[in-house]
């Protein structure tokens, strides 16, 4: 009876991650597929240099990651260069057009908390950490706060 449970028990959680990570997908795959589009007509207009693939798995829970990896209006590191968008003198990445047309206009998507202190950190001035293997990043304000975090944070 308790097998019964312990398996029930599993096969709710592994439900519920898929049932949690389907919409993520499908909203990163729509966000891939306008950043090609987009990166073509930028192409076709000017030159700019295309965002170069690189492995996504040379970076683990833990790792800074390249700024230019990370959509800061998702927060989440992409495996890939992204677009660039100068704004206020700094330099801000987005995965598709929308993002790209989001940076400039939301104030919000710029910012972000250092998990640490709760004080307001500048995403394209912040240590880019990911957090986690799906890709969920956190911005720092240095290197030594996530470290101070990190060591922090319970061991699992």
């Amino acid at each position: 009876m308790l097998r019964n449970k312990i398996q029930k028990r599993y096969r709710m959680k592994a439900l519920f991650k898929y049932i949690m990570i389907l919409p993520l997908a499908v909203m990163v795959m729509s966000c891939n597929q306008s950043t090609s589009e987009t990166n073509a007509d930028q192409a076709s207009s000017q030159a700019v240099e295309m965002p170069q693939a690189v492995n996504p798995f040379a970076f683990k829970a833990g790792d800074q990651v390249p700024n230019d990896m990370v959509c800061m209006v998702n927060d989440e590191y992409m495996g890939k260069k992204q677009i660039p968008v100068a704004f206020g003198g700094n330099t801000y990445f987005g995965c598709c057009d929308m993002c790209v047309q989001r940076i400039p206009n939301d104030e919000l998507v710029r910012k972000a908390a250092d998990p640490l202190t709760g004080e307001e950190v500048d995403k394209a001035n912040a240590y880019i950490v990911l957090m986690n293997e799906t890709g969920a990043v956190a911005y720092f304000s240095s290197k030594s706060n996530y470290e101070a975090f990190a060591s922090k944070k319970p061991q699992s």
